[in-house]
């Protein structure tokens, strides 16, 4: 229920923004007196919302575009939701994602094999890419104890800055002046479902992927371990646990998830890669795993919402002139309304269950 209300809460907000912001409601209140500024206000908000959804689920092609903003949020929350369960806090997706998009790029145009062959290996070697690099600073906090945070942050840079030298250098493409990369073969090309749009399979592979780890941390040995590790490191020492293991395997898994994010983007729609390629899924996917309450079924809705909005966007801003940033504002006010429940319970009147609720907390803060 509460994210829920989160969601309509943030909605309400938006609607106020988006009316304080509109000049013609002023003017309807100048001229026409208070009838005429309300109905200027209704005609506002209901000619913004109305281009926001006719834009994200109107047609197919809308629909089809919002499946496809949702795939990499997909991929990214379920990395940061892995991280959440394991006590992780994963800051570094977007540097993850993007090292994982640049290795599935350059097997997708060094390489001319049968698709079969030349797709798996063009999609698991950026998974294996997000991994390992995802993997690093899980040993670091493993082994010497520094902060994930810090160290995630820090490889994102690292992860920036790396690219946009080889954007100009090494992998920019040959007789050619913008800071992009050779396009990929079609045979590592993710196919797309429909003729005409750009939908492809990587939605389904997300969802198969989230139903994956669903699996993994609820009916696994492994999952319990991470879960456990997460909810208390001593107790699981006290049973046995390797916890520099189950935290190195965490933070791989998480990299490999944001993985899939960079390599579906680059295999299933620009297959190619360019300077600023990521429009910040990584951290978005913060909000994601925090929307979801961590959960993959939670995660998956929610990226739904984000790519939903996401696509939405642009129309409502082309034909309502509202600013595209008002939908970034309404995301930041879900994720007020996620991290602070007890304003949503306080002005909606929702009383909190007697029981102590199930939390994921995150080892560090404050320590």
């Amino acid at each position: 229920l509460i994210p829920i209300l989160a969601v309509f809460t943030a909605l309400l907000f938006g609607a106020v923004l988006i009316v304080v912001t509109d000049a013609a409601v002023y003017a309807a209140f100048r001229e026409g007196g208070i009838a005429a500024g309300l109905v200027a206000i209704w005609n506002s908000v209901a000619t913004a919302y109305g281009a926001l959804f006719s834009g994200a689920l109107g047609d197919a092609s809308a629909i089809s575009e919002s499946l496809v903003a949702s795939t990499p949020y997909i991929f990214a929350g379920l990395a940061v939701a892995v991280g959440f369960r394991g006590g992780l806090f994963n800051i570094g997706a977007e540097g993850q994602l993007l090292v994982a998009a640049g290795v599935a790029v350059v097997i997708g145009y060094s390489f001319q094999l049968p698709w079969f062959i030349h797709l798996p290996l063009a999609f698991l070697g950026g998974v294996l890419g997000g991994a390992i690099y995802g993997a690093i600073p899980g040993y670091l906090k493993a082994k010497t104890g520094a902060h994930e945070v810090i160290n995630t942050i820090m490889m994102n840079y690292i992860a920036f800055i790396f690219f946009s030298w080889a954007f100009t250098g090494p992998l920019r493409r040959p007789g050619g002046d913008a800071p992009v990369t050779q396009e990929i073969y079609p045979s590592a090309y993710l196919p797309q479902i429909f003729e005409g749009y750009r939908f492809h399979w990587g939605f389904f592979v997300a969802l198969a992927v989230a139903f994956g780890v669903w699996w993994l941390l609820f009916k696994t040995t492994l999952g319990f371990e991470i879960r456990t590790v997460g909810a208390n490191p001593n107790a699981a020492r006290y049973g046995g646990m390797k916890i520099t293991r189950v935290i190195v395997l965490t933070m791989s898994i998480s990299g490999g998830l944001a993985g899939m994010a960079g390599a579906s983007e680059v295999l299933g729609l620009n297959h190619f890669l360019a300077d600023g390629f990521s429009a910040g899924y990584g951290f978005d996917a913060i909000a994601l795993a925090l929307l979801g309450k961590s959960h993959p079924l939670g995660v998956v809705l929610a990226s739904l919402l984000f790519g939903t909005l996401r696509n939405g966007a642009t129309r409502m801003q082309s034909i309502a002139s509202i600013p595209i940033d008002i939908i970034s504002v309404i995301q930041a006010l879900v994720i007020v309304f996620i991290a602070a429940p007890d304003i949503v319970r306080w002005i909606y009147r929702v009383k909190a269950k007697s029981e102590v609720e199930e939390t994921v907390f995150t080892r560090g803060w404050g320590a």
